[in-house]
């Protein structure tokens, strides 16, 4: 038996074990659920020894644990370290959801006529981690790996994977690869394949206006006294001009710029612009002037804002001028940017920008630097291969607009690249209510893994 009959064979159990995982609340960002992320982080070791793993710990951190484990047979052959995370964004606005977000269903749906799974984590990131899992059981059983793999599975990653960098650089040893292998990402449709080679990196800012020592009454203050929610408003747009160009001085100096050629190889991707905006349900997009949609999401540096408050929000009414207004505001970055600088030039604009009626603080929060990976490596040349081996057709390099910090912090630590093969599609609702996972994408993926280790066993020799 190879390992896709075994995937035959092990369909439902492989899906019903995957069901089971989703149903466990892994929020890491709520200390509420603790108790669930530390029980997900033992689902997830139990599977790997029953998969055929060695050595699977439980690796406690200052917060959340990692979850180890290995199979190392034979040091003549190429090791590659999994990386993967099995903790989850917030389930909010919950009331968003069609059906209870960690209790998970399976429909049909035009772009997964197979059926999709209707989940919080589904596919970000229980559902591609766990492909990892079920493709090295696939071939443990079948006696067909042909790597050393190490499993590193984090709970983190949701809250900016604040204790990894610290568990990496105490078990570089431990950790010693030849290439990382990451499923937290997407391709563009499950009809063309692709890989990411590269990311952007993230600042992650926190602001806060503060006016008056007490919310007053809008009719006795207002007109005479700042609102800070209204100075908020007018601050923050003002970080856009009028072709949507970030304002922020020094902001684009170091951005490597990408060549008309590369653009040109990037426009040859499908996309459909009609039907992005109607699966968003919007009638017009927005962005830098002199982009397209596609170059706006991925080499083009971005700021937005995540969330604002401030004042009365309460059912009825409330005629106050707030003492106070905040609001969370992340920058994605591209290759040249980087996450510290990006910090610093916010902070220091957004505190001049303030009027002398404001007492403003700003506070930097995780961040991650973007990253961009080789497309004549081996890695990138045996993943190509395998997922023309299943999908009948070559990936098409793609640059990814989410960031992944750790990637960058894999490449300092352990000096080694990542290989970003993911199987979700961008409208699978990552972070947003009714995230799903096809049941093709989640089996595809357990298909082609075993054959990126074959044919990069092959190529490594």
């Amino acid at each position: 038996m190879n390992h896709t009959e075994y995937l035959d064979a092990n369909k439902e159990r492989f899906l019903n074990e995957l069901l089971d995982l989703l149903r466990i609340p892994s929020v890491s960002a709520d200390s509420k659920y603790a108790g669930d992320v530390k029980k997900t982080a033992d689902f997830v070791a139990e599977k790997l020894k029953e998969a055929g793993a060695d050595n699977v710990e439980v690796c406690a951190t200052a917060g959340h644990p990692i979850v180890y484990g290995e199979k190392i047979f034979d040091a003549n052959l190429p090791t590659v370290l999994v990386y993967g995370h099995y903790d989850v964004q917030p389930a909010d606005p919950v009331e968003l959801w069609h059906s209870p977000p960690f209790e998970p269903v399976i429909k049909q749906t035009e772009e997964h006529p197979e059926g999709a799974i209707y989940a919080r984590g589904a596919c970000d990131d229980k559902g591609q981690m766990y492909m990892h899992v079920k493709a090295f059981e696939s071939m443990v059983k079948t006696n067909s790996l042909t790597c050393n793999v190490k499993f590193m599975i984090e709970g983190e990653e949701e809250v900016g994977s604040a204790n990894l960098g610290t568990f990496i650089k105490a078990n570089k040893e431990k950790l010693k690869a030849d290439v990382v292998l990451v499923s937290d990402t997407s391709m563009i449709a499950n009809d063309t394949p692709s890989i990411d080679v590269g990311l952007r990196g993230l600042a992650y800012m926190e602001v806060e206006l503060v006016g008056p020592n007490r919310d007053l009454h809008s009719g006795v203050y207002g007109g005479a006294v700042a609102n800070p929610a209204t100075i908020l408003c007018q601050m923050i747009a003002s970080l856009h001009d009028e072709n949507n160009h970030i304002t922020i001085p020094g902001f684009y100096d170091d951005v490597i710029v990408v060549s008309d050629a590369d653009r040109t190889e990037m426009a040859k991707a499908p996309f459909d612009l009609e039907a992005y905006k109607k699966d968003l349900a919007i009638d017009d997009v927005w962005g830098e002037k002199g982009y397209s949609t596609v170059e706006r999401t991925s080499i083009r540096p971005t700021l937005e804002v995540n969330g604002i408050w401030g004042g009365y929000i309460g059912e009825g009414s409330k005629t106050v001028l707030p003492s106070k207004a905040n609001a969370k505001i992340s920058m994605r970055l591209v290759p040249g940017q980087n996450s510290h600088q990006i910090s610093d030039l916010f902070k220091a604009h957004f505190e001049k920008i303030a009027p002398a009626s404001m007492k403003v603080k700003v506070t930097p929060h995780h961040g991650g630097e973007p990253v961009l990976t080789p497309t004549d490596s081996i890695e990138f040349q045996a993943a190509s291969k395998a997922m023309f081996k299943t999908f009948g057709k070559n990936p098409i390099p793609t640059r990814g607009g989410g960031s992944i910090p750790i990637i960058a912090l894999f490449e300092a630590e352990l000096g080694i690249k990542s290989l970003l093969m993911g199987f979700g599609l961008d409208s699978d609702a990552l972070h947003s209510p009714n995230e799903k996972y096809g049941l093709f994408n989640y089996y595809k993926g357990i298909e082609t893994i075993p054959y990126f280790y074959q044919f990069y066993a092959e190529m490594k020799k």
